[in-house]
């Protein structure tokens, strides 16, 4: 049975797991890629499971709930990767330093933390646990009790594959999160909102405990003139309405240059329709809004000149794919990530415009800018911040595990997937080792008459 508030209280969970860990067990390479290939091999035997309970917490098509399992795909990558990334990381030494020998020596950090979100609520604990184990941690999961059904897959998966005292599965409200966070780990990792996020970061630092905070924010599209437009159109609705717009890095608003916003609301309309019908409330194809919270959030936000959409069935928390257009900057809808499938449509006349407006608000997880013109994608580039950018394309940059997948500013604090979850769940520990058969006295008093010497040992002249 997964472990629970009810079961031993969190101190206890957690002296377990410091207890197996002070074993060494996980420091041996061996031990974790046999750990994380058991972890692949379950994934596999309880896929018909993880897809259903996303069809259960969230509505979605079967296509989608397979986006859960899609975690196999990181999990090959790190278990190949992984023997080249626990070793030693040699390093140069400058001419002042030789002789000797230096290198960067990973080292797992110990026990950690990885809270997860409810959007994609068994892939986004699962990225973050691969890194763990690959650098030899033990885990306490808590997955998010707005998705239950995948929460009690998790917990059955975790518990029929590894010891407790290893990897854990904590189910619970608020209150089991607050228990978690009152105890000391040696990292935290959280995936979720911005205002949870501070919650947490605010209950890690009475720890001293560092953090990995994945969030989110208002992910920017620029869509320039000079473009495709109907492919445009099929990428932007397929990574906007994907989860019922549920998903952190789509594209909340689009900034189109003007003169092709005719055209592309056209594209947008017609796709719209060639993907989820006539009548999106009859569609296999579209996710339900995650509980009722959310539904009455986002139609809070359902205002202004809607183009296509609008339909809403409070039974079953559907929202049709919605679009907004001539939105001011000031509206409601703007304020807030939107984190469903209504997509607001600004417009901008230059660039520069448009680059300012992004440039107002708090730096965003991903940026989406359209455009044939390499001098475009330069000037948004190096004018803007976010954490991901994608070009001609959204949501694809996250499948690329050798590039880091974080936030910064209100949208995060570190990063992850592949090495760079490694790094993440690691102490990259400095050594130097030095000879004893040379050792030069200059450095040691007295140090009369050994100023000037120094001096110039250290560039000045």
């Amino acid at each position: 049975m997964p472990l629970t508030t009810a079961a031993p209280n969190m101190a206890d969970i957690l002296q377990r797991q410091r207890t197996f860990w002070m074993t060494g067990a996980t420091r041996d390479l061996d031990f974790r890629l046999t750990q994380l290939k058991c972890l692949r091999q379950a994934i596999v035997n309880y896929q018909a499971e993880i897809v259903k309970a996303a069809t259960q917490d969230l509505g979605r098509p079967e296509f989608e709930g397979y986006f859960e399992v899609g975690a196999i795909n990181e999990l090959d990558y790190v278990i190949k990767q992984a023997p080249k990334w626990v070793r030693p990381r040699k390093v140069s030494l400058p001419l002042s330093q030789l002789p000797g020998s230096a290198w960067i020596q990973p080292e797992p950090l110990g026990v950690v933390l990885i809270i997860g979100p409810w959007n994609y609520p068994f892939q986004l604990i699962m990225s973050p646990l691969m890194g763990a184990i690959a650098a030899g941690n033990c885990a306490i999961l808590k997955p998010s009790e707005l998705a239950p059904a995948t929460s009690n897959v998790l917990a059955r998966l975790v518990n029929d594959t590894f010891d407790p005292a290893y990897i854990a599965v904590v189910e619970g409200g608020v209150d089991t999160a607050q228990a978690l966070l009152a105890e000391k780990f040696d990292h935290i990792f959280y995936t979720g909102g911005e205002r949870v996020g501070r919650l947490v970061m605010q209950a890690a630092a009475a720890q001293l405990t560092p953090v990995t905070l994945e969030l989110g924010g208002k992910s920017p599209c620029i869509i320039d003139s000079d473009i495709d437009v109907a492919t445009t159109a099929r990428r932007v609705v397929w990574g906007k309405f994907l989860n019922a717009g549920q998903t952190c890095i789509a594209p909340d608003y689009l900034l189109v240059q003007e003169d092709v916003k005719p055209a592309l609301l056209e594209a947008l309309q017609q796709r719209l329709e060639e993907c989820y019908g006539p009548d999106p409330a009859q569609s296999p194809d579209l996710a339900r809004i995650v509980n009722d919270t959310q539904f009455e959030r986002l139609m809070g936000l359902l205002q202004g000149q809607i183009v296509v959409g609008g339909e809403y069935n409070r039974g079953d928390r559907f929202l049709a794919p919605t679009l907004i257009d001539n939105v001011k900057w000031d509206a409601p809808i703007m304020q807030e990530e939107i984190f469903g499938p209504i997509l607001p449509i600004l417009t901008y006349k230059h660039l520069e415009e448009a680059i300012a407006a992004i440039n107002q608000h708090p730096k965003p997880l991903a940026l989406y800018v359209f455009s044939r013109n390499a001098s475009v994608h330069n000037q948004v580039l190096q004018q803007t911040s976010s954490g991901c950018v994608c070009i001609n394309d959204v949501i694809l940059q996250v499948a690329v595990w050798d590039m880091p997948f974080g936030g910064v500013g209100n949208s995060g604090i570190g990063a992850y997937h592949g090495k760079f979850s490694f790094d993440t769940f690691s102490n990259l520990k400095s050594v130097l080792r030095k000879p004893f058969w040379l050792d030069i006295n200059w450095r040691y008093p007295p140090y009369e008459g050994k100023v000037k010497l120094f001096r110039k040992a250290i560039g000045l002249s």
